[in-house]
């Protein structure tokens, strides 16, 4: 923690960079705008708040992408018109279609930097479909350690003689020239030491993140929030008072999380694998898509039914499917939430997860509010950036991030450092913003006035809005001006958090001032007006601007949407000029009604604990202190080596640590050798380490002996994980996947199973259907249906197995191996299947049957009591579209109990 200050330091003794290329934030877009534009040739600085390693979003993991435009399974246009109708039309689809375009190089190449994306066994990635337009969804198996290979590239020395990187600086204001108004720096402080620190800089990227500290969680805990907590808005407040244009900041970001846990439900990781949102029936009632404001206003409407609570349902799931969503929600997701759910006694195999609204935020990369940016990421002000979650591409996500990052960096690259005078009126207010709470250190502090700020967010901002709501909140954030300036500190780690809430103060006032200058309802509940209910796209379907005018009052324009790049039949933007609609009026709310008139009657028409102490552990020894020095200045293999056969498995443990985070040559046959460490921890660590880099790891005979030598070491997880990377690094052979057949453990024979289907060992693959474990076989199913040359008969035998789940998968298998008389008519008989996994694997499987066949049989499976099924059906008669038969079935859908079904049956209506 930082010591206190004893007085404010001077202007004059400021400590000063000067860089190409200042970008702000160490996160995800801010880290690859400093690695694009240091691979441009500019000098840069990385300036973070916190840590780079550390720091940003990205930090606690990622379990997939959302939003990845992969060749083959998703289309770029398709993608644009996607997010065009999830925002209601309210995009430049030009910035989107540039995450469309990219988005597939930019995971080929974060993949050349380690990070994992879920493959299949030929090497394909495994795209899922969770929304009901297309198939988006990459997951991220080893997501956890995204960060830490984003950092390992930083550190690389190539890098390092470009990228300087500033930890623990926190910029407050960007500095404009005088002249042109174009940005050359920023002015902030070190939240360690408390000094005054100035860049000057040919250009400046701003990639803090969302503004994910405005609304306060129903926790009442100031940081339990559903975004990073460390995101205050910092970057929309600095592109503000730099003069950039701000857009949809009336568009907030609302979501579905876990009650009273500031985790999200997670329907990206859960969906695939069956699970879904029920209300207290066990009804689906989402009708509209995952990324739609309109999904959360459905959601809303059922926690204030009498069908509430809601609820993620997963205790229909089999053990195993269980214990992949546990895997991946308890560690890459969210790693306090086994924790949990455990405190709460809950378990996924008996009870369904609660599920509530998050407070409200703001956030362009996963709803449309942010700084206004053209397609390489530059704002209004000249060679000012942004990119991330803080720059409005609506629905960007985590590659979108990556993308603009990409984008900005490479553009700013071509400007070098700032050679003039900084404005000394700059440098002065924002050296006042830093220090003022050094001038009245008994002041409020800072906990309580963000409380009583982010409570009147709560009270007067979130939806359902009112324009009389909506004033008041203005007014109070304009009285809390003084209050913030009067709120008390004294060590720079408190100034910091008096900054922020400085920052929060600003963005609440934008979020309640342009939620007032629309007039219309619009996202369905990001902006829900009580008093203006409808949308109203002849005078809304257009974006709403924010500045800071010359008078320092904020000021709106309705600017018109860009021409489609990709048409949209739903939407007709009219084009024409901007409309100026200068500062917004504020409703009067200092009566309630006219002073001196009597009550009215209301019109009929109106709606109405601590640990326990014990011994201090022992700190870490000479040997491993050696070791950790070591790691920071990314050494060759050769001088890890000692410390890899080092006789204390602490420091082998720590040792392979730094091998995955550096990644020198020789990395590959230096892990798979530890595999064989008589520690357990070691080998643990090991094992996580391959599979983290199984996709970068040097692949030469040493890693491949490495790796089937490890075959016989009695640790399973050891075996497992030499599978999959032979596997991974096509470095394994038919004979060795065959052999592990026979392992004890079920893991070992599933990563055997895959390893089959990547040689297309078929034969073999077949004879694995007797195995003992469920698991396994329905692995061999989904597996025979993946190969190269899939045929259906080596599934025949599956078809019969007394397990419903295998019996499920065979039917599914067929669907993509091809379903001939007789098979067909086994699958149309399997629609009575006393079990429903069965009877949705058999529905699946008539999709590639012949028509004539087919549909009268999925026709009678709409009526299955089990929604499940009648979602299979459905799917499987789109398929047989053509026929009017079909077509005549999937009408009567339209009715379905179920949303999915109605959703899905909906698209044969569309097409």
């Amino acid at each position: 923690m930082s010591s206190p200050l004893t007085s404010v330091p001077a202007l004059a003794d400021a400590r000063e960079f000067s860089c190409d290329v200042l970008v702000v934030g160490g996160g995800t877009a801010g880290t690859m705008a400093a690695l694009t534009a240091a691979e441009r040739g500019a000098d840069v600085l990385l300036l973070e708040k916190a840590h780079v390693r550390h720091s940003g979003a990205l930090a606690m993991g990622m379990d997939g992408v959302n939003n990845a435009v992969i060749p083959g399974r998703a289309d770029p246009d398709d993608y644009v018109a996607e997010i065009t109708r999830a925002n209601d039309g309210l995009v430049d689809q030009s910035t989107v279609r540039q995450t469309a375009l990219r988005g597939y190089d930019m995971v080929r190449r974060l993949e050349s930097y380690g990070v994992k994306f879920e493959k299949d066994e030929h090497g394909a990635y495994a795209v899922r479909q969770v929304h009901r337009s297309g198939s988006y969804v990459l997951p991220m198996p080893e997501g956890k350690d995204v960060k830490k290979v984003l950092y390992r590239q930083l550190r690389r020395r190539e890098m390092r003689e470009r990228i300087r990187i500033e930890n623990r600086v926190m910029p407050v204001r960007v500095l404009t020239a005088p002249e042109d108004g174009r940005a050359v720096g920023i002015a902030g402080f070190h939240t360690r030491t408390g000094e005054f620190v100035v860049v000057r800089a040919g250009a400046v990227i701003l990639a803090t993140g969302a503004c994910g500290r405005l609304g306060l969680p129903a926790s009442g805990y100031l940081y339990g929030t559903y975004e990073n907590p460390t995101n205050a808005g910092d970057g929309y407040a600095m592109a503000y008072h730099a003069g950039a244009a701000l857009t949809g900041i009336e568009c907030f970001q609302i979501n579905p999380l876990i009650k009273d846990y500031n985790g999200p439900a997670c329907a990206y990781v859960a969906n695939p694998f069956g699970g879904y949102q029920v209300n207290r029936h066990g009804e689906r009632f989402v009708e509209s898509d995952y990324w739609s404001g309109r999904m959360m206003a459905e959601f809303a409407a059922e926690l204030a039914s009498d069908r509430a609570p809601v609820y993620l349902k997963l205790s229909h799931l089999p053990e195993e499917t269980i214990g992949a969503v546990e895997s991946i929600l308890h560690s890459t997701e969210r790693p306090t939430r086994g924790t949990f759910h455990a405190g709460r006694g809950h378990d996924y195999r008996t009870h369904d997860i609660e599920m509530h609204i998050s407070e409200i935020g703001l956030c362009g990369g996963h709803s449309a509010s942010g700084v206004r940016v053209d397609d390489h990421g530059r704002t209004t002000v000249p060679r000012l950036y942004a990119a991330g979650d803080l720059a409005c591409v609506p629905h960007n996500y985590m590659i979108g991030a990556f993308v603009y990052g990409d984008l900005a960096g490479g553009d700013a690259a071509r400007y070098r450092a700032y050679g003039g005078t900084l404005d000394r009126a700059q440098l002065e207010e924002a050296h006042a913003l830093v220090y003022r709470p050094l001038l009245h250190p008994d002041g409020p502090p800072q906990p309580q006035v963000e409380y009583k700020l982010r409570r009147f967010v709560n009270d007067y901002v979130a939806p359902p809005k009112s324009g009389a709501k909506l004033s008041l909140a203005v007014e109070a954030f304009e009285r809390m001006a003084d209050e913030i300036a009067g709120m008390g500190g004294r060590t720079p780690h408190e100034l910091m958090r008096c900054a922020e809430v400085s920052f929060i103060r600003d963005c609440a006032e934008m979020a309640a001032r342009a939620s007032l200058a629309r007039t219309e309802s619009r996202w369905g509940l990001y902006h829900e007006r009580l008093d203006h209910p409808e949308q109203d796209d002849a005078k809304w379907l257009y974006h709403l601007d924010l500045r800071k005018s010359a008078s320092g009052a904020m000021e709106f324009t309705a600017r018109p949407v860009e021409p489609y790049v990709v048409p949209v039949p739903e939407f007709a933007p009219p084009g024409g000029p901007e409309r100026p609609l200068g500062e917004v009026a504020l409703v009067p709310v200092a009566t309630a009604g006219p002073r001196e008139a009597p009550p009215a009657a209301r019109p009929a028409d109106r709606p109405d604990p601590l640990p326990a102490s014990g011994p201090v552990a022992a700190g870490p020894g000479p040997r491993l202190l050696g070791l950790l020095a070591l790691a920071e200045d990314s050494p060759e293999l050769g001088l890890l080596e000692p410390y890899l056969t080092d006789r204390d498995p602490e420091v082998r443990a720590a040792a392979v640590a730094a091998l995955a985070e550096t990644a020198p040559a020789g990395t590959g046959t230096a892990l798979a050798a530890r595999l064989r460490d008589g520690d357990a921890a070691v080998r643990a660590a090991a094992v996580g380490a391959l599979r983290e880099l199984a996709e970068v790891l040097d692949g030469g005979a040493g890693l491949a002996a490495g790796l089937r030598a490890a075959l016989d070491v009695p640790d399973a997880a050891v075996r497992a994980v030499a599978l999959e990377v032979l596997r991974a690094r096509r470095l394994g052979d038919a004979g060795g996947y065959a052999a592990a057949l026979a392992d004890t453990a079920v893991e070992v024979r599933l990563q055997a199973v895959r390893g089959l289907v990547a040689v297309d060992a078929t034969a073999v693959l077949a004879e694995a259907a007797a195995d003992p474990a469920r698991e396994v076989r329905v692995a061999v199913a989904k597996g025979l249906a993946a190969v190269s040359a899939p045929a259906p008969e080596p599934l025949v035998p599956l078809l019969d197995d007394p397990d419903p789940l295998v019996r499920g998968a065979a039917f599914g298998a067929l669907a993509s191996a091809g379903c001939p008389e007789p098979l067909a008519a086994r699958a149309a008989a399997g629609l009575d299947d006393p079990a429903w996994q069965a009877r949705a694997g058999a529905a699946a499987a008539l999709r590639a049957a012949a028509a004539g066949r087919a549909v009268p049989a999925l026709a009678k499976a709409l009526a299955d009591r089990n929604a499940d099924v009648r979602k299979a059906a459905v799917l499987a008669l789109l398929a047989h579209a053509a026929e009017p038969g079909a077509r005549d079935a999937l009408a009567t859908s339209a009715a379905d109990p179920d949303a999915d079904v109605r959703a899905y049956a909906a698209r044969a209506a569309a097409s």
